[in-house]
């Protein structure tokens, strides 16, 4: 096996600085590390009942009036040095199962309450809820929301910010009234996971979320944004005893019923479709909580049909593969366990698995994530300095992904991740150790560094390729080769209400592959620096803003200058919940196949406004300088446009219209080197909260294509469901020599699913 060659150790100033950066923060670790937690938090002990009660019919229960009240008394954004501008009572109770927890929101006017009959996890106006880490160790948390009209949205707050995919069971109502609205929310003691102990001590805290002529974010605690850990601030929920952790068994068969249409010759689009047959598909998961602290999951046969759609991107002079959410819901959950700063896993380089199991626990001092799959028709990336590949094959795979983390104090942890990935005759395995240090309220030190051992399928008819990676002697083709790569990144940053800066190095050696990650580029060694000062004048028409810059430096492996650029930027959010952005590159030079490019300038200017509960609008218009990206690459006049507009005619109708247009044309005119747009418009309506219509068109002028999705959908709750719909794919083609064309479909399908879930 071949060594790929490497710069001698210090040769380049990234590991200058990681190393200086580790020499001047190890002493002073233990000087500025996390300090206890503070006693003059807020502390609530809340009511014990004996006896249940449904929430779902009737939100007043005689018992909430014997319940001691705290009031969400202060001002988190836009400015924490003021007061809320609303009154907000708050009342927990609590029995050996479930956690209730009241909310009386008083409003001034109440007809300008902001709420819509939507399907779960679409909160977009007011809204009250908390923030709940029964671990109190300020790594992670859980978020429960629920609107004036009852709607419900979750969540997991972590290192890596919010995971608004988790779903969980729970229960809430609200209503508004004369003062206001009143919310209430009930929380299944065995859906969640907390120490083992008789007598719990939980961090907590309550919030209100108050969209007028600003989005005011209102805190029970008096949290500063001086502090950048939120959860830090939390308040305390104490002496709850005698709760049942009980270990449930969750059950969800589903059932499939689909017909698919192709075209009958692939190659001709005017060929006609060809009806298939009508066919099913069963499968399910099964999840087994056997403490309070662990889960197992498993599941057979997943079902990814259509339900949930990627929207389009511009991938038109993009030389690097894109990157697209989750949406399957076995990977989505527990999904902030596996997370990394450098995405070393991502869960849809799982494709198409017939089996998987998933193993979690979690405790005060560590997480434990072990997830185990059986894929078919396996799909990864191949990295390189100017471009990537995506490959597509028939290969089946074993995929294993174990990660760890280990806290110290708070905020502070050291992790570990492996990943494997075996197929017949070749693999891909990856090792990787990752830290945080919090050194005080506003300093952070983060890394990571990990090492790859990758043995190509040997199979060129699946991609073949002269592309060199770096000066290694190893090139993409598929031929069997053997290599072994490493990474490194840190990250020194300041995080603070009015001053933030960031020091970030990264190295991706050129034989660095994570096929069960998202690595689309390497052979880089990259510093970047950025700062950003931020004012709050605090006025009605003006609450905050501030001003912002970075640097970058790119260079290979052979110390060849890469890119380098310089941002200047300013930001202002004013009145109607309005926010405007300007970014100007003065300095902007990259290399592209053996061609340097100077002049690269362009602005960016962005702005977001929802002034009433009617509409809402983000646009963000670029122009300037880029490169033409092929083997013979020049320089354009670069022009990018994208709006996404929110229209909510009725309390029960939402409109989204997104559009996308981007072109490059010759800096002395003539034809463009391309342009083209995308267009995507998706109506909601929602019949209640359970039941609703979507219906969503797509038009992408790059490859003259209609995709059309219409739906029905029931959801009983987050985990019992029931869709039909389908999904049309209608493309522009050739009908003869004459070059006559019209648009054709090419690909159809209906389907129907049922998924149940099953406790025990």
């Amino acid at each position: 096996m071949k060594t790929p060659q490497n710069m001698p150790a210090f040769q380049h100033y990234g590991e200058m600085i990681l190393l200086l950066l580790c020499l001047c923060i190890s002493p002073f670790y233990g000087v500025y590390a996390q300090k206890k937690a503070d006693s003059t938090k807020p502390r609530l002990t809340p009511m014990r009942i004996s006896q249940d009660f449904e929430i779902n019919k009737r939100i007043t229960q005689p018992v909430w009036n014997e319940a001691s009240s705290v009031f969400i008394k202060n001002q988190y954004t836009p400015n924490d040095q003021v007061k809320a501008p609303v009154k907000t009572e708050v009342n927990v109770l609590y029995s050996d199962r479930y956690l209730y927890i009241r909310f009386k929101a008083h409003d001034p006017n109440p007809s300008k309450i902001r709420a819509n009959i939507t399907e779960r996890d679409n909160l977009s106006g007011d809204f009250v809820g908390f923030i709940l880490d029964p671990f109190k160790n300020n790594q992670q948390a859980y978020e429960f929301f629920v609107s004036p009209l009852g709607i419900q949205t979750d969540a997991k707050r972590s290192a890596y910010g919010e995971d608004k995919s988790f779903d969980m069971l729970w229960y809430s109502n609200a209503e508004i009234s004369d003062f206001g609205y009143t919310a209430v929310i009930k929380i299944p003691f065995e859906s969640l996971n907390f120490p083992q102990s008789k007598v719990q001590n939980w961090s907590i805290n309550f919030i209100r979320v108050y969209p007028r002529n600003s989005r005011y974010q209102l805190f029970w605690t008096n949290a500063s944004l001086r502090n950048s850990c939120i959860l830090c601030q939390n308040g305390r929920l104490e002496q709850l005893s005698g709760i049942e952790s009980s270990n449930p068994v969750d059950i969800i068969p589903y059932a499939t019923g689909y017909q698919e249409s192709k075209l009958n010759n692939p190659s001709d689009g005017s060929s006609g479709l060809d009806h298939g047959p009508i066919q099913a598909r069963v499968g399910g998961s099964i999840s087994y909580t056997p403490t309070s602290t662990s889960s197992i999951n498993a599941v057979i046969n997943p079902d990814f049909s259509q339900v949930e759609t990627d929207a389009a991107q511009i991938s038109v002079n993009e030389p690097f593969a894109l990157s697209y959410p989750e949406k399957r819901p076995f990977f989505l959950k527990q999904a902030n366990l596996f997370q990394t700063n450098e995405n070393l896993f991502y869960s849809r380089s799982i494709n198409k698995p017939l089996t998987a199991a998933k193993y979690t626990e979690k405790s005060n001092k560590y997480t434990l994530g072990f997830l185990s799959a059986f894929d078919r028709d396996v799909g990864f990336i191949v990295p390189g300095r100017l471009s990537s590949n995506t490959i597509k094959t028939n290969k089946n795979a074993q995929d294993n992904i174990l990660r760890g983390k280990y806290f110290i104090g708070s905020q502070s942890y050291v992790g570990g991740l492996i990943t494997t990935r075996n197929y017949t005759g070749s693999y891909n395995y990856l090792g990787n150790i990752d830290w945080q240090l919090f050194l005080g309220r506003k300093y952070y030190f983060n890394g990571s560094l990990g090492h790859s051992i990758t043995k190509e399928i040997n199979d060129t008819t699946l991609f073949n390729s002269d592309r060199k990676f770096g000066n290694s002697g190893f090139n993409a083709a598929l031929n069997g080769e053997k290599y072994e790569g490493n990474f490194l990144s840190s990250t020194l940053e300041r995080k603070s209400k009015y001053y933030n800066f960031s020091v970030s190095y990264k190295s991706f050696s050129p034989t660095f592959q994570a096929q069960n990650g998202f690595i689309n580029n390497a052979d880089r060694r990259l510093l970047e620096l950025d700062q950003s000062i931020s004012y709050y004048p605090n006025k009605p028409w003006w609450p905050q803003g501030n001003f912002n810059m970075s640097a970058t430096w790119q260079n290979d492996f052979s110390g060849k200058l890469l890119e380098k650029n310089l941002r200047l930027g300013f930001s202002n959010n004013l009145s109607g919940q309005t926010r405007i952005s300007l970014n100007y590159f003065p300095l902007k030079e990259e290399l592209f196949n053996g061609k340097y490019f100077s002049g690269l300038r362009r602005s960016i200017f962005q702005i977001s406004t929802n002034p009433t509960s009617l509409f809402s609008l983000d646009a963000s218009l670029v122009t300037g300088r880029d490169i033409y990206r092929t083997s013979q690459p020049v320089k354009g006049k670069l022009l990018d446009l994208s709006t996404s507009a929110t229209i909510r005619p009725t309390n029960q109708l939402i409109l989204n219209l997104d559009y996308s247009y981007s072109s490059l044309s010759p800096l002395n005119g003539g034809e463009d080197y391309y342009s083209g747009n995308i267009f995507r418009f998706k109506s909601t309506y929602n019949f209640s909260r359970k039941l609703f219509a979507r219906f969503i068109i797509q038009y992408n002028s790059f490859n003259e294509q209609i995709q059309l999705y219409p739906l029905l959908s029931y959801n009983f709750n987050a985990f019992t469901k029931f869709y039909i719909g389908m999904t049309d794919y209608v493309r522009k083609v050739d009908l003869d020599k004459r070059k006559f064309s019209r648009f054709a479909q090419t690909n159809r399908q209906f389907f129907v699913k049922f998924q149940y879930l099953i406790q025990y």
